[in-house]
């Protein structure tokens, strides 16, 4: 068992063209750190330049896909900071994306970042055990990871603002019902299928996949990058408000927040 004390990891593995990325700290139901964000980033950075790994598996440990951050290290007295170089893939894909293949594996517990980051792939195998929520609302924040405009790419504008704006949590079923996932496997199949997945597309010639992605991305690159242009200002009207306080204030005492809107 994992021992609660270990900041967590992020741990790859090469199977012929095939990158397999991990995250790993079950202890915490691979909660994120500074630290895990920042491998994270390596670990893509490093399959992007590598002209013989042709598609990328992200795949996450345990029973969970995360809980989310791990808050006290983000935003306590005693927070780490970490920044990447400005050239690295950022594994929100907002500042940098690659443009090779990736597909994510989710499971279990699949909260807010987790939804951002199996956004940020492209194709998105599910356990039937997958339970997701974007509920950072209700904690009197926003989301910062890219969720405020993928989610609706994906979805669609009714299905995004119901799942945005109850911060609901909803199963696997509802999920590819949806569209956020394309396909639901039972539990502890899904990094296997997502690796089968990933063996076939690197059946077909990577240059005109990478091409395609990118052409793809054209059709919405103008309002992404105005989605992107946007967070900064997000951040600014939820991060410093009384509601952010007690939000996590509700969070750290276990109950209900009661929000004024200030």
């Amino acid at each position: 068992m994992p021992d609660a004390a270990q900041p967590g990891t992020i741990r790859t593995e090469v199977d012929g063209r095939i990158f397999k990325i991990v995250v790993d700290n079950v202890a915490k139901r691979n909660a994120f750190t500074p630290g895990m964000m920042s491998e994270l980033s390596e670990a893509f950075t490093a399959f992007d330049r590598d002209d013989d790994l042709w598609v990328a598996v992200l795949a996450f440990a345990g029973e969970h896909t995360t809980a989310g951050l791990d808050m006290p290290k983000f935003f306590g007295p005693n927070r780490e900071r970490r920044d990447n170089p400005p050239d690295n893939v950022d594994p929100f894909a907002l500042r940098r994306r690659t443009m090779k293949p990736v597909v994510a594996a989710v499971q279990g517990l699949c909260l807010t970042i987790g939804i951002e980051m199996m956004l940020a792939a492209d194709i998105v195998v599910a356990a039937d055990s997958a339970r997701f929520c974007q509920m950072e609302s209700r904690r009197g924040i926003a989301p910062l990871g890219g969720a405020h405009f993928r989610f609706l790419t994906r979805t669609g504008w009714g299905n995004a603002m119901y799942h945005l704006m109850l911060c609901d949590e909803f199963d696997a079923g509802r999920a590819l019902q949806i569209g956020l996932v394309q396909e639901v496997v039972p539990a502890g199949q899904q990094v296997e299928r997502a690796i089968e997945i990933a063996r076939r597309i690197a059946r077909n010639a990577p240059l005109g996949l990478r091409a395609m992605k990118e052409a793809a991305l054209k059709y919405i690159q103008a309002g992404e990058a105005m989605a992107v242009a946007a967070i900064p200002a997000i951040h600014a009207a939820v991060m410093n408000t009384e509601d952010a306080k007690e939000g996590i204030r509700s969070f750290v005492e276990r109950r209900e927040a009661q929000f004024q809107g200030r």
